[in-house]
């Protein structure tokens, strides 16, 4: 027999067990997945000084643990293990735990986040959170009066390199084609950035470092096939994000890019039970803070929808 819960959450970053640490407090005995990046992105962060309440800053994993740590302290169960499968035309629902276990739910909350993309170069690897990063926000504080680049070609791009043209001394833009995909506005606001420096028709080959970090890029002209080394401490990867969505397809509303659609204002899915936070259905913020806000807020929906069903 299939165990039945009141309150799944699928996910376990900011999103996550904020709302655990919510619906935890509110009695609904919270069991929490905690997918297959526990804590999520911001375990691969090294450096958090952009969340309220710690003065000195925290590293991503540090802090996660605290989340956690908090989640556990009010009840929330918290497992290892991963939702592969997912079947919501019913109640309760029905979530299945790493291809195997099904766990029935009187209502979930999906906190799995999103992926960025990367290019696939070994230094992404080598050099993440010492100079290479998927997020101008969330670290550009740390190279100010430095050198940097910035690959990408469309919004998110053009955005992280006006965002690092007011911080640093230089950036350089790396772009694959000829032209941007990034909406007029944004691309003239690059073109006319004296700061921005727009590589076009260029990849990049190898990001270059040494033990304390990156030291520059080898960009590679694809047209003329000219090879350049530029000396930069910053590498930014601005292709975009993969919202974790793909278990969902089917049976929740998703925008074109798979983000999950959220009635304004709300957590509301378009399935009455199912609640959505963070990073899963947020492509314009992509920000703890507001991850851990919509976490709250799912919690408490949850909450008042449990309520008005008899089934709190």
């Amino acid at each position: 027999m299939a165990s039945s819960i009141k309150c799944l959450i699928i996910g376990s970053g900011p999103a996550g067990y904020t709302a655990a640490i919510y619906a935890s407090r509110a009695g609904l005995n919270p069991v929490m997945y905690m997918g297959g990046q526990p804590g999520g992105q911001l375990t691969t962060t090294t450096e958090v000084d952009n969340f309220p309440g710690y003065p000195q800053g925290v590293d991503g994993p540090t802090m996660m643990v605290d989340l956690e740590n908090q989640a556990k302290r009010f009840g929330t169960d918290v497992r290892f293990g991963m939702a592969t499968k997912v079947d919501f035309s019913s109640q309760p629902k029905k979530v299945w735990i790493d291809e195997s276990t099904e766990i029935l739910a009187d209502s979930v909350i999906i906190a799995t986040g999103a992926s960025a993309k990367w290019l696939g170069l070994e230094g992404e690897t080598t050099y993440n959170g010492l100079g290479v990063s998927a997020c101008a926000v969330c670290d550009g504080f740390f190279y100010r009066n430095q050198t940097v680049a910035v690959v990408g070609a469309g919004d998110t791009a053009a955005e992280e390199a006006s965002y690092l043209a007011n911080l640093c001394t230089q950036v350089h833009l790396i772009v694959r084609r000829d032209e941007m995909r990034a909406s007029l506005i944004m691309q003239e606001r690059v073109k006319k950035n004296p700061k921005i420096t727009i590589h076009w028709n260029s990849e990049t080959e190898e990001i270059l470092g040494d033990a304390n970090g990156v030291t520059g890029i080898r960009i590679k002209n694809n047209v003329t096939q000219a090879t350049e080394e530029i000396a930069l401490t910053g590498f930014f990867v601005a292709i975009g994000h993969q919202p974790n969505t793909s278990i969902f397809k089917g049976q929740l509303d998703m925008d074109a890019q798979e983000y999950l659609i959220t009635e304004k204002g709300t957590s509301k899915t378009n399935i009455p039970g199912v609640f959505a936070c963070g990073d899963v259905q947020d492509s314009m913020y992509r920000q703890a803070v507001t991850a851990a806000g919509s976490g709250c807020m799912a919690a408490l929906d949850a909450e008042r929808w449990l309520a008005a069903s008899n089934l709190h």
